[in-house]
């Protein structure tokens, strides 16, 4: 199953918006009691999240995973942070690329794939307001092509 693949739970819509995706990486989750049975009620807000990278382990924060209904006193804190799983030379090319070009780490959709949860973590740049504005712009333009392309 190629990355990004599966079957997706939640999505980042507004960070390929603020932000100009360079690369994408796939990673497990590290959870916890019932985590992963809100995840897969689709029970997860990306909205906020970032990664950071801390003693060359790359942590998810800021990902609110909603308490599960039946967990009681086994549910956990919904914000806490959570470890990513990722091979070591993944996470030594993200740390050359955050450190020097001032990229950052930010999850764009969780997915389940082969019964595991996954998160694909994008390599981003942030945008500018005139980036924004030019790709509204371009978006316009082509959906005004297409509109002219179908009614000939």
């Amino acid at each position: 199953m190629p990355k990004g693949s599966g079957k997706v739970l939640a999505q980042n819509r507004k960070a390929r918006h603020d932000y100009a995706i360079v690369d994408t990486i796939e990673a497990g989750i590290v959870l916890k009691g019932t985590e992963i049975k809100s995840i897969r009620a689709a029970r997860i807000n990306l909205k906020d999240g970032y990664a950071t990278i801390r003693n060359g382990e790359v942590y998810l924060q800021n990902v609110h995973i909603s308490p599960y209904e039946q967990g009681n006193v086994f549910n956990h804190d919904p914000v806490r942070t959570r470890k990513l799983l990722m091979h070591k030379k993944q996470i030594a090319r993200l740390i050359g690329e955050t450190k020097s070009s001032g990229y950052t780490l930010i999850p764009l959709k969780v997915y389940i794939k082969d019964g595991y949860a996954k998160v694909l973590i994008g390599l981003a740049k942030g945008k500018k307001k005139y980036d924004k504005r030019e790709d509204l712009k371009r978006k316009d333009q082509k959906r005004e092509i297409d509109r002219a392309m179908k009614a000939r």
